[in-house]
């Protein structure tokens, strides 16, 4: 089968297309035949090292594709259902193998790029808004990078949840998509002083919650930009690792809380994965959760997708096909 290696970290040209063996899916496994691939920034970090997976390695974490072959143990699943998973290597492949408990089934009505478009992406918001700082009717919070993958869901989630959101954004394009989906306050995080920003929305008060996925740029800023014994949600590094800091700062700064959480903890079980997997699929089926496909490319064109995603022009999700 076709799938593409990476055998060196470095830029998209390490993402070579090669033929490797077919996988057979162990006992607790489903081998799905990919049909839409997602492709996630955190294939990024993968890909440049900055999140080194053992070498050589197939990238990709979430796909959508029909059910090939099921293992010894596997009753959930069968052979010819659609099926999405997540949180599980591989995907950049004509096959994989994954955990039947990282795996849902596809509702027939939802279209599978749809169902690509919103599975890390979706189920990570998930998490963050339900989880990892429940989001409650009348706060104030923060989301940076609001108009990229996990961001237009959390906003669509602090929305539903009756927030007041301020979403940070780098260009004029997605200050348009951000306000679009409901931002009450966009700001250009790239010009704009986006902690003053909040405080005037505020009226000084600062935010309940910062959801942080940008890193060392905004990590400083982001800690000032909360209220008393509000929490900051680190869950990237897209502008470089945060810096160490003196744990007493966050008793300085207000009694803040921080956490950097990861959807690997909050899927632990298969009933887990499915309740989160379903809430979005609901919420796309029902319209109160919309998912945003960006750009398409084929399989063997995945360096091209990686330069694409690495451009930070997209703003939906970034999908892969092949024949």
């Amino acid at each position: 089968m076709k799938a593409i290696r990476v055998h060196a970290h470095g830029g998209p040209e390490q993402l070579r297309l090669e033929d490797i063996p077919l996988p057979e899916p162990a006992p607790d496994e489903i081998r799905l035949r990919t049909d839409v691939i997602g492709v996630n920034y955190v294939d990024v970090y993968h890909r440049t090292g900055s999140m080194p997976l053992p070498l050589p390695y197939t990238p990709g974490m979430d796909a959508v594709g029909t059910v090939d072959a099921v293992g010894a143990d596997v009753t959930e699943l069968a052979v010819g259902q659609r099926v999405a998973y997540a949180e599980a290597p591989g995907a950049y492949a004509e096959f994989v193998t994954v955990p039947v408990r990282l795996a849902v089934a596809v509702p027939p009505e939802l279209d599978p790029r749809l169902a690509a478009a919103a599975m890390l992406q979706g189920m990570t918001a998930h998490y963050l808004a339900h989880d990892a700082h429940p989001v409650a009717r009348g706060e104030t919070v923060v989301v940076h990078a609001a108009a990229g993958g996990v961001g237009q869901f959390l906003v669509q989630f602090a929305k539903r949840a009756g927030a007041r959101v301020v979403g940070t954004v780098s260009s004029d394009a997605k200050a348009a998509l951000a306000a679009e989906l409901g931002v009450d306050t966009v700001v250009r995080y790239d010009r704009d002083d986006f902690t003053a920003a909040v405080r005037a929305a505020t009226d000084g008060a600062g935010a309940h919650a910062v959801y942080d996925s940008v890193g060392r740029r905004t990590f400083h800023a982001s800690l000032d930009a909360l209220r008393p014994r509000g929490s900051l949600v680190l869950f990237g590094q897209a502008s470089g690792k945060t810096e160490p800091i003196d744990p007493f700062l966050l008793a300085q700064k207000g009694s803040l809380k921080l956490t950097w959480p990861t959807l690997t903890h909050h899927v632990l079980t298969r009933e887990e994965f499915t309740t989160r997997a379903e809430a979005v699929f609901a919420g796309l089926l029902d319209g109160t959760l919309r998912a945003r496909v960006d750009a398409e490319f084929a399989l063997a064109d995945a360096a091209a997708a990686h330069a694409h995603l690495e451009r930070r022009a997209s703003l939906g999700k970034v999908l892969l096909h092949h024949p």
